[in-house]
């Protein structure tokens, strides 16, 4: 193995293209949505976009394919010169295209055409996998993993080989460190049924067992990924959040950060982990067709979305006639008085925004050592409950200011005290809104918390709530 070497990713390009435009009738000679084209886009996908993908985290990638000298062999290869070093296979054939006709940004219908058959390897071809640091294989049944077959049973067990299976192609070579079907690819090579982690679970060992690999990892979408290993415990690793947005493309995304991190020494686990986190991202993001992937790439795009704006959001529910709802507090430690809370007053409208007060306003308010867990991760805390819709932070001891632009139907706080003396009531009433109080669960705050904490520490019995 080559410390120094690149990431070496052998697999098929594609060309992928989206015809992008509006529907608002239908064909008058068959019930089938009208596209009016607004855009029409190319980009290589594939083992294309897996090497695209993997380079932007500032890795050398050498990409071996099978490229013709057709059209769409020529803008794959202008579209990834300067990203990647190509080491072409001959093509017996023309490129293979996938076209998605969408409508408002949804796929009305997929069109494939076009197929070669590819040649045999190069010295260009060999030398770049015994230079490798770690090997991708994005296998789309084109042929041109199989071409390599002999090479790479040969690498396997010396680098870390990542294998990106399907279902018309041929089975991993023995040894691959880490193979990544989807869940339906592992669903259609085994006999087993359902779709409970188990099944999962048991389709990840009879699939390890057969390839001979040293684990076999079954993405879930939405859900994570399944790390199966022979004779291990399985390890689901969770989405670190829900992102809505295009899935094209997140399988080779996933498997392209799993390479880069192995080439970097990472445990599969650790993997694992971050090709989850990256690829909800990618998803977040817009998919394959985010047109910021072929933008010179700045750094990796590992943070997930930003957080709903509060604003747009008050914005677009008065919009359509909702009723806007909002809270506010400090939040320092979240507990069961505050999601009761939460919950409560997410019943009374149609979207709940929580005001949440900045690290300054909270020692202002609190005094010394306050707050215990900065802003960043009380809005993150609070943005992942279902019960919020969007989190916005204020400087002030108050959020009047805050409320003013925000101008929620309904404001709401916990606690025993009457509405018409809380402090935000006056500014809603001018423009009609309504402060409301709900019961607030007895003896949890976050200052008791503290409190019981600190006995805990010392060594004396918490005190009687």
């Amino acid at each position: 193995m080559n410390e120094d070497g690149p990431l070496v990713v052998v697999g098929d390009v594609l060309l992928d293209q989206d015809v992008d435009g509006r529907a608002t009738r239908l064909a008058p000679d068959a019930p089938v949505p009208v596209v009016d084209v607004v855009e029409e886009r190319a980009r290589p996908g594939g083992a294309g976009l897996a090497a695209a993908l993997a380079a932007r985290h500032h890795r050398p990638v050498v990409l071996v394919t099978a490229l013709g000298r057709d059209e769409a062999g020529d803008i794959a290869r202008r579209a990834l010169q300067g990203r990647v070093s190509l080491v072409e296979i001959p093509l017996e054939g023309t490129l293979p295209v996938k076209t998605r006709i969408l409508a408002d940004g949804r796929p009305v219908v997929r069109v494939d055409r076009g197929g070669g058959t590819p040649g045999r390897p190069g010295a260009r071809a060999l030398s770049a996998l015994a230079e490798a640091r770690a090997i991708l294989v994005a296998d789309y049944g084109r042929g041109t993993a199989d071409a390599l077959r002999s090479a790479l049973t040969a690498a396997a067990p010396h680098v870390p080989l990542v294998w990106d299976p399907h279902p018309r192609g041929g089975q991993p070579v023995a040894g691959a460190r880490l193979v990544t079907p989807n869940a339906a690819e592992a669903s259609a090579l085994t006999a087993v049924a359902g779709t409970s982690l188990g099944a999962h679970a048991d389709r990840g060992r009879e699939l390890a067992e057969r390839w001979a690999a040293g684990s076999v990892v079954i993405t879930l979408g939405e859900r994570g990924a399944l790390l199966v290993r022979p004779g291990a415990a399985p390890v689901l690793v969770p989405a670190p959040y829900r992102a809505g947005g295009d899935p094209c493309g997140a399988g080779d995304c996933f498997a392209a950060v799993a390479a880069v991190a192995l080439a970097e020494g990472a445990l599969p686990e650790e993997a694992v982990t971050r090709a989850v986190a990256e690829a909800a991202a990618f998803v977040g993001a817009g998919g394959a067709g985010n047109r910021g992937l072929w933008e010179p790439p700045t750094v990796p795009a590992v943070e997930p979305p930003l957080p709903r704006d509060a604003m747009r959001l008050a914005r677009e529910v008065h919009a359509r006639g909702g009723t806007v709802v909002a809270t506010g507090g400090c939040f320092d430690l979240l507990h069961a008085g505050h999601v009761g809370l939460l919950e409560n007053a997410a019943r009374i409208g149609d979207c709940l925004i929580v005001c949440v007060n900045s690290d300054a306003s909270v020692a202002r308010l609190k005094g010394p050592g306050r707050p215990l867990n900065p802003l960043a991760d009380r809005v993150r805390v609070l943005s992942a409950l279902d019960s919020v819709d969007a989190v916005i932070a204020f400087e002030e001891e108050t959020p009047v200011r805050l409320l003013e632009s925000l101008r929620p139907d309904v404001w709401v706080k916990g606690g025993d005290y009457a509405a018409e003396d809380l402090p935000e009531a006056e500014v809603l009433r001018t423009w009609n809104g309504q402060a409301v109080v709900l019961p607030y669960l007895d003896g949890r705050s976050t200052t008791s918390l503290a409190h019981r904490a600190a006995r805990a520490a010392a060594g004396r019995p918490p005190a009687a709530r």
